[in-house]
């Protein structure tokens, strides 16, 4: 089966979506919203990043189209947009898990 080629203006976006995810804070953030939505104030907790911070990275996820939020009262709870997020971030951490695994099997007596 061939693989469908990219067009130049297809592998910017593939990069954009890259550079957004090349940010340990964001992951961090994306992987307590695997849980479900979540507030500002409720990320802050689970994850132990500063207020500011998290809100920055929010923004940044939104404007990536990877998050979306919902207003509730004085609050607004962001979810994941796209399940296929959550699928690349546990195909990657599976991917990390099994070499973590390989390498502490090398130095097994």
């Amino acid at each position: 089966m061939e693989k469908t080629k990219l067009s130049a203006a297809q592998l910017e976006e593939v990069a954009r979506l890259f550079a957004i995810l090349a940010e340990p804070s964001r992951l961090c953030i994306l992987q307590a919203l695997q849980n479900g939505p979540l507030t500002v104030t409720e990320i802050v907790e689970v994850t132990g990043l500063r207020q500011a911070n998290v809100s920055r990275h929010l923004n940044l996820l939104h404007q990536g189209r990877l998050l979306c939020r919902r207003r509730e009262g004085n609050y607004i709870r962001y979810s994941i947009t796209d399940p296929m997020v959550e699928h690349l971030c546990q195909t990657v951490c599976s991917k990390i898990e099994g070499d973590i695994a390989k390498a502490a099997n090398r130095f097994t007596p």
